[in-house]
């Protein structure tokens, strides 16, 4: 159950983190320019209302058809919750970001089943014509579907939930609501909850009296605050203590709550300190008659403070600080009477697990629940869909890290539907460890979220590198031998494979940038384009520390002519997901032409500092020389 929760909080979050620079651009509209704002301007405030009710869920229902049907779903939640918002009245209904939570993934969904059922029966030509009359068409039905149903049902929804916090206010009951909101924040529901539930109702009251109390109730940093501080003046683990200070600006100045959550996890007690702080300083609200004009979003002290009425920040202050002031007096004994807990790494890894679990992943999985003895562990194989980039990457960083320890352990990489039959331990991506499963049963399973940086490797290490028994290098030393007998072309690399200082763009962007270098080198045709994208709709190929690593598909291989890698540099980095990768690498190869040079870019990444310079330099020939 506590899985569900965390999948289906974490799938709402992702619909609404995207687009939080629009919730703030409406927060200042709403808290600068209306009558009573900062700076009141009848003509700007008009703007307002605009994008409450139809930007903002444009953008959430696109956001939700993207996670479900990549770009096309986007478009389709874009159109579909259209109708939603005409089913209530548009700007004189109720605002409809809810219906958009629920329409968006529904349409991308749609668009998704439809591609499925078209893969293998699209008419060769027909394929733009085709393509674009199905969004179109689907898209107006399914708006249509939102008109009558989902707009309806949700504004009836919003309606029961806003009587019901009336009852909450009417009865001084509304304080008690923090004993589900903090515990929910942990459960990655506090995204969700504000912008699918508090947001609308708060924009209902605010329409009527220019603030509402329902945009402080999950954003207020003050219970979080309390409970870093806490940990920062008790903690008697030496990390955790010292790590303290850092989340507590990233916290209030940075508004990640997300922040303090691994010291919650280190104790599941201390989750009462932001509780009782939390219900105490909704009390204070509620008595003193504090709202916010807009959303605090991300909820930092200065996004808290800036959507508050002039005359009111002074006593909002005041409740900020008797949440900390709470939170703090309660967490500390426990803090300090049961010491570090498991300590923060150990805590920040169960959060992480956590994040795996919502996504219906493991962050370090056995199969069939046996773990081999270490000096029985022969070979070890990095597997990814195409066997040519990522696990290849990842295999030769991981032999350099044990050939001092295990120089008997022989590491290669292979595609996740050919590990060997005497593979005795498979690592691969988390999101392909069914196929991996299939294709090695007999084998233990480790399932990572990157090939580079993962703590399952550093486990996996721990494992390998324990033995009872001397190693034994005769396998080894004649595997080298083997390998160096063996003749290998050298794959084209020199000046004109590698780009610098580019702009930041979309992942996707930077992918086909990569591909038509690859083209322009005559390595591929340019159908490979298309198959590095598809490519990472399966697994992403981000390896971690910054690289990715994109490269067509196994049906792609084809279409390589020759064997070709292609560096990118993007200084300010590029989004795959929740990270960044300053260097987007692309490769197409032919047999295992590739791999030498992937082994120096691994061999490179051992160095910190040439790691970091290789990704902000502008110097062509200090990059071939560190590769060649």
């Amino acid at each position: 159950m506590k899985q569900g929760v965390q999948k289906f909080g974490k799938f709402l979050s992702a619909m609404v983190m995207p687009n939080i620079g629009a919730f703030i651009a409406w927060g200042f509209i709403t808290a600068l320019f209306i009558p009573d704002g900062w700076l009141p301007n009848e003509g700007l405030a008009s703007i307002q209302p605009y994008m409450l009710t139809y930007l903002l869920p444009i953008l959430i229902a696109g956001s939700g058809g993207r996670l479900v049907g990549g770009d096309r779903g986007f478009l389709m939640g874009a159109i579909s919750v259209m109708g939603c918002i005409a089913g209530v009245g548009g700007t004189d209904g109720q605002p409809m970001l809810m219906g958009a939570m629920l329409i968006g993934p529904f349409a991308g969904w749609i668009i998704k089943k439809f591609d499925q059922f078209m893969e293998d029966r699209m008419p060769a030509g027909f394929e733009m014509l085709i393509n674009n009359f199905s969004v179109g068409i689907l898209g107006m039905l399914v708006a249509i579907v939102g008109y009558y149903l989902i707009g309806p049902l949700m504004a009836a929804l919003l309606a029961i939930l806003t009587a019901a916090i009336d009852v909450l206010v009417t009865h001084h009951l509304l304080p008690l609501s923090a004993i589900f909101i903090e515990p929910a924040k942990v459960l990655f529901l506090n995204n969700a909850i504000n912008h699918g539930i508090f947001t609308p109702i708060g924009a209902e009251q605010a329409k009527a009296t220019g603030q509402s109390i329902m945009y402080m109730l999950e954003a207020n940093p003050g219970p979080g605050l309390g409970v870093l501080l806490a940990y920062w003046a008790f903690c008697k683990d030496k990390m955790t203590k010292d790590s303290a200070p850092g989340a507590i600006i990233i916290h209030l100045f940075g508004g990640i709550h997300e922040i303090y959550f691994p010291y919650i996890l280190m104790n599941p007690a201390v989750i009462v300190g932001p509780i009782v702080g939390n219900i105490v300083a909704i009390f204070w609200f509620t008595i003193t008659g504090c709202g916010l004009k807009g959303p605090a979003s991300p909820g930092s002290i200065i996004a808290f403070l800036s959507m508050a009425p002039k005359n009111k920040i002074f006593l909002i202050i005041i409740g900020v600080l008797i949440a900390t002031v709470i939170s703090f007096l309660i967490c500390s004994p426990i803090v300090r009477l049961s010491g570090a807990g498991g300590g923060l790494e150990e805590a920040t890894q169960q959060m992480k697990d956590m994040k795996a679990a919502s996504k219906g992943q493991t962050v370090a999985a056995v199969a069939d629940g046996v773990k081999k003895d270490a000096a029985s562990v022969k070979k070890v194989i990095f597997a990814c869909d195409a066997g040519m980039g990522s696990s290849a990457m990842g295999a030769t960083k991981f032999r350099n890290r044990v050939k001092g320890n295990r120089p008997d352990l022989i590491v290669k990489n292979t595609s996740v539907d050919n590990i060997p039959a005497d593979c005795d331990i498979a690592v691969v991506q988390s999101t392909l460890q069914e196929r991996a499963r299939k294709s090695a049963p007999q084998a233990q399973l480790v399932t990572i979220e990157n090939f580079l940086a993962d703590p399952a490797l550093d486990a996996l290490y721990i494992q390998l590198t324990t033995l009872d028994a001397p190693a034994k290098a005769a396998p080894a030393a004649a595997d080298a031998a083997a390998e160096a007998a063996a003749p290998k072309a050298k794959p084209v690399f020199d000046k004109n494979s590698i780009s610098l200082k580019l702009a930041p763009v979309s992942k996707e962007d930077a992918i086909r940038k990569a591909g038509q270098m690859l083209v322009d080198q005559g390595c591929v045709e340019p159908s490979y384009i298309d198959a590095m994208l598809d490519r990472e709709k399966i697994v992403s190929t981000y390896m971690g520390m910054g690289l990715a690593i994109p490269h067509g598909t196994t049906e792609a291989k084809g279409t390589v002519k020759k064997t070709g890698i292609v560096f990118t540099q993007y200084p300010d980095g590029v989004d795959f997901g929740d990270e960044k990768a300053q260097l987007v690498i692309g490769i197409a190869g032919i047999g295992d032409e590739h791999l030498e040079l992937l082994g120096k870019i691994a061999e490179a990444l051992e160095d910190e500092e040439v790691l970091e310079k290789m990704k902000t330099t502008d110097d062509v020939d200090w990059i071939l020389e560190k590769l060649s």
